[in-house]
């Protein structure tokens, strides 16, 4: 007994242990290729759906760093694949336990940072930096990091440039710690290329292991600000976003992210022949993760362009067009006073924002100040473009008494037209422009219109066809019945037919 448990040390130790059933093939390094895995017989994996929250689980699985990119890999190839549910593999279940067969589909190239990871954070960008080396994961004392290296693994990691550098974000020192000191230059691919010097340390204080945090890599171009054109995302490579389904509540959490205003509008832009885009579900941008965390690859021949205003904002409302005014001016959000502040003033704003007219103007709807305040009084006419392009003048203020900063409500834009009164007619909804609503509306749907429009009960709806031209808006039944309003619920589409809606006009008391 006693020979044969050596010669099991022994094969252990030369290498013979089980093998990983998962793999990355044909890549410049282990961490980077085809992924496949091994159920019975190795099989490359199915496309679909992956996102970089999938691939960090392989990147985890083969003792690589973070997850920087993944690819949907079209040749032909009569080869079968496993397909790997998204939903199974963040339930933790292995990706082996996951796999089920499916005949040939496009595979899924990974990308895994060799040598860094960060580790505990609330996306793939953010976390405890920990490098590898000889086999094993250090933590890094902020006392031997910089911008400069900072920005040297934002790159690597394929995420924007380093926005927080703070010991003691993300959690304490668990790994063993890093002894050199980095001398990066910031110009760097990887921070390995980095020059290092011995450090004076082998043990870092509490709280003192470097937590970073880099900007997620989003943007808007072609538009007339930096608020305003084409979004896109960069994993590996900058690409725009296709048609994802989205509405203006997902548009938000971009204008959020580039600290923007609100979400004014979104629009599609077509394209003859389809171009390689990412797709962004709806679902896993209200779960809160990055947007680059969400993307996956997808042909598509529509891209989404969105407009977000540059310098106000409503915030803590039940919708887009309802909160607590906040003004932008270099850089910092303020609250606005009431007392500096009117109905020509408010129409100004809901007008900006693409919202109907103002119905409340009172203070502390919306929770108490949290932002500076604005010290300027607002002199509107009430016929200007933007807030900002109104007169101002020096408040008397620069505090605000408890209650008193300005709460807004804008009607939602929806209206009847060409029928016989204002309550009857076909249902058009404004976001940057009037369209009409594609024939797919609820007696549910109908009904939210007749009260919005203070035009009683729903009585009747009819289908007929629209203008093969004019493009038209489809509304999501799932976000109206969550009691969010039309305007937001819409994205567009073309139909030939439109619906009509019919109220009582008649209002109950």
């Amino acid at each position: 007994m006693d020979h044969l448990l050596v010669v099991l040390v022994l094969l252990w130790g030369s290498g013979l242990q089980a093998e990983d059933p998962v793999r990355l093939v044909g890549g410049a390094s282990r961490c980077a290729g085809t992924l496949e895995v091994k159920q019975g017989e190795w099989r490359p994996v199915d496309a679909t759906y992956w996102t970089l929250k999938e691939a960090a689980v392989a990147c985890r699985d083969l003792d690589c760093g973070s997850a920087v990119s993944t690819e949907r890999l079209n040749e032909n190839s009569r080869t079968r694949v496993w397909r790997i549910k998204p939903d199974c593999v963040r339930s933790g279940s292995a990706l082996t336990d996951c796999a089920t067969s499916l005949p040939s589909s496009p595979n899924v190239e990974l990308t895994c940072s060799d040598s860094i990871r960060l580790v505990n954070g609330s996306s793939l960008c953010s976390g405890r930096l920990e490098v590898k080396s000889e086999q094993s994961w250090s933590s890094v004392c902020e006392a031997d990091f910089d911008q400069q290296d900072a920005e040297v693994v934002c790159r690597e990691l394929g995420c924007g440039a380093p926005s927080v550098l703070q010991g003691a974000l993300y959690g304490e020192v668990e790994a063993p710690m890093w002894t050199k000191e980095f001398q990066c230059g910031g110009h760097e691919s990887t921070l390995l290329d980095c020059g290092r010097s011995d450090s004076t340390r082998s043990t870092c204080s509490p709280g003192k292991a470097v937590g970073l945090t880099c900007s997620e890599p989003v943007r808007l171009v072609g538009g007339a600000s930096r608020c305003a054109g084409t979004l896109e995302v960069k994993q590996g490579e900058w690409r725009q976003v296709g048609e994802s389904g989205w509405t203006l509540k997902e548009a938000a959490a971009v204008c959020r992210h580039l600290d923007c205003g609100s979400a004014v509008s979104m629009r599609h832009k077509t394209y003859k022949s389809g171009i390689n885009t990412w797709e962004i579900t709806s679902d896993c941008v209200h779960s809160g993760s990055a947007l680059r965390d969400c993307v996956s690859s997808q042909y598509s021949y529509f891209t989404m362009d969105l407009t977000c205003s540059d310098s106000i904002r409503l915030v803590n409302g039940s919708s887009l067009c309802s909160g607590r005014l906040e003004v932008k001016s270099e850089q910092s959000w303020s609250s606005v006073c009431e007392a500096d502040f009117d109905q020509q003033d408010a129409e100004v704003v809901c007008r900006e924002l693409g919202c109907g007219a103002p119905s409340v103007l009172q203070g502390a709807l919306y929770g108490e100040v949290e932002a500076s305040m604005w010290t300027k009084e607002f002199q509107c006419g009430g016929h200007e473009s933007t807030l900002l392009d109104c007169g101002r003048s020096d408040s008397t203020r620069s505090t605000c008494s408890p209650g008193k900063a300005v709460g807004l409500t804008c009607s939602d834009p929806v209206r009847l037209v060409g029928g016989a009164s204002r309550c009857a007619g076909t249902l058009e909804v404004k976001q940057g422009e009037w369209r009409p609503v594609d024939t797919y509306v609820s007696e549910k749907v109908a009904a939210l219109v007749c009260r919005a429009l203070d035009c009683g009960s729903f009585v009747s709806r009819e289908t007929r066809e629209g203008s093969s031209s004019r493009p038209v808006w489809r509304v999501t039944f799932d976000c109206v019945h969550s009691g969010s309003t039309l305007r937001e619920c819409v994205t567009p589409d073309a139909t030939y037919t439109i619906m009509d809606i019919t109220c009582s006009g008649q209002v109950h008391q």
